[in-house]
């Protein structure tokens, strides 16, 4: 006979009560949008914020959130290791820094970030044309590892077919980092570059355009459920960002009117400050 104690026998796992998911969501939520407002915020300024803002809340708490939530990299601190950073694989080093981008498909951008729902949060997996800020491949999943970001790189591919010596830059999350994802990059002839652990601006790009998603679309939809993002988002990428909205980078043209003229210069043999000229002019 087993000998297990009264408290053992009687044991009942509880699972996460919906209000209480829903508290902490909001509470992720809110350190978003500090993290966004205030990019060098640490923990405990974010703590001392969210206090000023009428929300009691432990720094440990907040800390471990931020953690979970891959935030820990914006603080002031430039060589804070991230969670997902962690990891046995190998690193490469940054091949695009000082680099001047001059065609497509000569540098290829891909992040992760996460979006709010009413209990919790999904994750995207986006991958940016550097020269026309085009969204190439995105892929949403409720789990955060290499399926997710394999099915943006295979979008992209599919989409774009490049030939070799595509310059594939990340950061050093697990996810572009594991065996899967580097044997896909290889396999296709991409150069393999990433960013130094805990330092974001070694992939602003990317940082920016999340940005323009949270504050364009994510904050104003109000997503419930991951059926709500599935059908939503990919409207904004495709048929909002790439298609509507200006860049001044690009001459004040949305990535597919850019990616347009390019075959117009490709056709007449104008320069990139002409094809520039010809777009704000026009």
């Amino acid at each position: 006979m087993m000998k297990l104690t009264r408290s053992s026998f009687y044991y009942k796992p509880r699972g996460k009560d919906p209000e209480q998911m829903k508290a902490e969501a909001d509470v992720r939520d809110k350190i978003e949008a500090i993290c966004l407002e205030f990019p060098r915020y640490g923990y405990r300024r974010v703590t001392h914020q969210l206090k000023h803002e009428g929300c009691q809340i432990n720094h440990k708490k907040v800390l471990r959130l931020m953690r979970e939530s891959d935030l820990l990299c914006r603080v002031k601190r430039k060589w804070v290791k991230t969670t997902d950073s962690r990891h046995r694989f190998p690193r490469y080093p940054n091949l695009i820094k000082g680099m001047t981008i001059s065609h497509l498909n000569q540098v290829w951008l891909s992040d992760i970030t996460y979006i709010r729902i009413k209990t919790g949060f999904v994750y995207l997996a986006a991958i940016l044309d550097a020269y026309s800020r085009r969204v190439i491949g995105y892929a949403v999943s409720t789990g955060l590892d290499t399926e997710l970001t394999l099915k943006a790189l295979r979008m992209a591919i599919a989409e774009r077919q490049p030939g070799s010596g595509v310059i594939h830059h990340s950061d050093q999350g697990v996810q572009y980092a594991s065996v899967e994802y580097v044997e896909e990059l290889t396999g296709h002839g991409f150069e393999i570059s990433m960013a130094r652990t805990g330092n974001p601006y070694e992939n602003a790009m990317m940082e920016s355009f999340f940005k323009t998603l949270k504050y364009e679309e994510v904050y104003l939809c109000d997503y419930e459920t991951f059926d709500d993002v599935i059908a939503r988002l990919p409207y904004f990428l495709e048929g909002v960002y790439n298609q509507k909205r200006l860049h001044s980078a690009l001459g004040y043209r949305s990535p597919n009117d850019f990616e347009e003229l390019l075959l117009i210069q490709e056709g007449n043999g104008l320069p990139r400050q002409a094809l520039l000229t010809l777009s704000v002019q026009s």
